[in-house]
C-alpha cells in the first residue's frame, strides 16, 4: 500500500493517478465524494479527466469497506480521498463507530496483494480549529491518517507537487 498525504491542492491526487498508470491497465478508482453542491461537482468533474476512462469508477462516500473488499486482487485500487469519506462519515455516525470503521478499511488495504493508493489531507499542521466539529474532525482524520500511515509499505508526504517518503519512527535515530 502507497499511503499519500498532504494538504489541500498539494498534488496528491496527481501523484496518486500518475502512480496507479504505472501498476498496470486494471485500476479501479474508489471515489469518496460527494457533489452536494456546484463547486463540489466542478470539483469531482476536473479529478475525472485527469484520470483515464478505462479505469472502473466506484463511489463510495460511506461504505468503503465494502467497495475494497469488491475489488479484484489483479486490480490496482486508488482511494481519494480518507478525507471526504471521514467528513461523510461525521455526519451519520458517532466517533467509536468511525474510528471502528477506520480500523476496518486499514486492515482491508493492508491485506490487498495487489497494489493500492491512499490520498488523504494533512489536516494537523495549522491552527487548533475554534469550534468542537471542527476539533473533532481534526482528531478523527490524525487518527485515520496514522493508523494508514502504518498500515502502509510506503507513505509520502506531498508538498508543491513534490513527495518526501516519510519513515517509520521506529528508525529514526
Amino acid at each position: 500500500m502507497i499511503f499519500l498525504l498532504g494538504g489541500a491542492r498539494s498534488g496528491k491526487s496527481s501523484l496518486a493517478v500518475s502512480m496507479a498508470l504505472r501498476h498496470g491497465d486494471r485500476v479501479r478508482f474508489i471515489a469518496t465524494a460527494r457533489a452536494d453542491d456546484e463547486e463540489m461537482a466542478r470539483r469531482i468533474e476536473s479529478h475525472r479527466r485527469q484520470r483515464p476512462e478505462t479505469w472502473a469508477v466506484v463511489e463510495a462516500p460511506i461504505d468503503l469497506e465494502e467497495a475494497i473488499s469488491a475489488s479484484s486482487e489483479t486490480e490496482t485500487v486508488l482511494i481519494d480521498c480518507v478525507t471526504l469519506w471521514i467528513s461523510n462519515l461525521m455526519v451519520e455516525m458517532d466517533d467509536p463507530t468511525i474510528l471502528e470503521r477506520i480500523e476496518a478499511v486499514a486492515d482491508a488495504v493492508g491485506e490487498r496483494v495487489a497494489p493500492t493508493i491512499v490520498v488523504s489531507n494533512e489536516v494537523g499542521s495549522g491552527l487548533v480549529p475554534m469550534d468542537p466539529v471542527g476539533r473533532r474532525f481534526r482528531d478523527l482524520q490524525g487518527t485515520a491518517n496514522q493508523r494508514f500511515a502504518a498500515a502502509s509499505d510506503n507513505a509520502y508526504l506531498v508538498v508543491a507537487g513534490r513527495a518526501l517518503r516519510l519513515e517509520d519512527a521506529d528508525y529514526v535515530d
